[in-house]
């Protein structure tokens, strides 16, 4: 089992770090959870073709944690040449109206599709990757998901539970995949809950939403649908979580002195290992050894 963060960022523009995304490899599983704006740059980076990635799981439909679908999918088709199974796509209702509105032939991408489909140009190049005609359209395997859903797949499950932060206008869910190698766990973003914490209870790496510096709420509405860094600290000293990883890391906490004041906060109240998430930082499953002194 491995985990890498891809994006760890907010809705605000970033270089340094991209829209929500977490990549989780587990036999021969490669497993994304959200794939926000920038993320399928990251997923480059990290050494992961397009079409190695096997399922996706939307924790909700908030731009940031979904915007790069449409790259990933297109291009892993394109790409796949008819030769790799279709993407496996999990997440709240809508996620297959959603789909069906970028990818049918009356999508966004209709056009582009029958183009790649029936243009000979386009039917050279895919027989050229390996392709045999006729093409097929694209076809997502998408399951939509409510609380307390589980997902079974080639010896590892996902379990859904609702965590409050859009309701009602979004569906939110966090996860738990939980494998023979080990635990992980996704708040999506997230309010302090006592669901995430039963969901996350034990598990080896918990990757919490970070919102702002607690104290700084923005107003009432804010606080209930987001976590700041002390809340997410009681979080996985409650659950027991043994890896605690900062993420949806807004500006106002990447400032130097600030990051590591936070971080000593939070290790006033969280006793595990703590990590203060950066775009393409892989997280362990058991505890962090640093390299050896050359």
């Amino acid at each position: 089992m491995r985990i890498r963060l891809l994006g760890t960022g907010t809705p605000t523009p970033s270089l340094r770090r991209m829209g929500s995304s977490y990549l989780v490899e587990s036999g021969g599983d490669v497993i994304l959870f959200d794939h926000g704006s920038g993320a399928y740059h990251r997923l480059l980076e990290s050494g992961i073709r397009p079409t190695q990635v096997s399922h996706l799981f939307f924790s909700h439909l908030h731009y940031d944690h979904c915007v790069d679908y449409a790259r990933l999918l297109l291009t892993r088709w394109d790409q796949g040449a008819g030769g790799i199974p279709e993407l496996k796509v999990y997440g709240p209702p809508f996620v297959q109206r959603m789909t069906e509105l970028l990818f049918s032939p009356q999508g966004a991408f209709g056009p582009d599709l029958t183009a790649r489909i029936e243009n000979r140009m386009s039917q050279e190049i895919f027989e050229a990757r390996g392709g045999v005609l006729p093409r097929q359209w694209p076809a997502p395997l998408v399951q939509e998901l409510r609380s307390g859903a589980v997902v079974k797949e080639n010896g590892w499950k996902v379990t859904a539970a609702s965590v409050p932060h859009a309701q009602p206008q979004l569906v939110c869910l966090a996860y738990r995949l939980d494998t023979p190698q080990g635990s992980f766990a996704y708040s999506g973003d997230a309010a302090p809950s006592p669901a995430m914490v039963k969901l996350a209870q034990g598990c080896d790496v918990l990757v919490h939403m970070t919102h702002y510096i607690s104290g700084t709420e923005l107003g009432p509405a804010l606080a209930a649908g987001t976590s700041g860094h002390l809340e997410v600290a009681r979080i996985g000293q409650e659950a027991g979580v043994r890896n605690l990883v900062v993420s949806h890391i807004t500006e106002q906490m990447d400032v130097p002195g600030v990051t590591e004041r936070l971080i000593r906060e939070m290790a006033e109240i969280y006793t595990g290992n703590l990590f203060w998430g950066e775009d393409l930082m892989e997280i362990p499953i058991g505890e962090p050894a640093p390299n050896k002194l050359e």
